[in-house]
């Protein structure tokens, strides 16, 4: 990036991907801060990240007001410790529990969420289960990046409304003497806010 500022003091959703250790499961910058955007986080809020991967979005979800709170559900052990990792690096370790389980398993005995962010292991039992768990005023966002995953998206969109979106990303990078731009793989986001 050629900034050498501290990234934890960055203020704005959105940080740089090299900010977390990673092994490729991440959701990108771009999509993050959206994601962010459509959760609309207020001060002492908790969230669930299901399928979290890198924990991108609760750690940053937890640096946008020292009150917030993260739920991280991630399966995979060695995602879990890099998620611990992540959280301890960018100052919210206090702030986010992880729980190594898979998302359908876990959701009966985590605490209550104000917003839920689905970023793997998305189908319809579970975007059932999670808008049941939430309070009226309660988020929901979810990213597809298989054919799969969007019917589920878009029978939830038929069903609860909201915002359905695809988001497509392009980013420059050098193509011989020149710079061309190379696609990201194309998102479908769902959003949505139980009345």
């Amino acid at each position: 990036m050629g900034d050498e500022r501290d990234i934890r003091e960055q203020l704005s959703a959105g940080l740089p991907d090299e900010a977390f250790v990673t092994d490729g499961l991440l959701t990108k910058r771009v999509l993050r801060a959206h994601a962010l955007a459509m959760l609309a986080p207020t001060a002492g809020e908790r969230l669930w990240d299901l399928g979290a991967g890198t924990g991108s979005i609760g750690i940053e979800w937890c640096r946008l007001h020292p009150t917030n709170l993260a739920v991280a559900v991630e399966r995979n052990p060695e995602r879990v410790s890099r998620i611990l990792t992540n959280a301890g690096n960018l100052g919210v370790a206090d702030q986010l529990a992880v729980v190594t389980a898979d998302a359908s398993d876990a959701l009966d005995h985590l605490p209550e969420p104000d917003a839920v962010f689905v970023g793997g292991g998305l189908d319809t039992a579970l975007l059932r289960r999670c808008w049941e768990r939430l309070p009226s005023g309660g988020r929901l966002v979810a990213h597809s990046v298989t054919a799969d995953s969007d019917a589920v998206l878009l029978e939830a969109f038929t069903r609860w409304a909201g915002e359905l979106n695809r988001v497509a990303v392009e980013v420059g990078e050098p193509l011989g003497r020149f710079t061309g731009f190379r696609p990201l793989r194309t998102v479908t986001t769902w959003a949505a806010t139980k009345s």
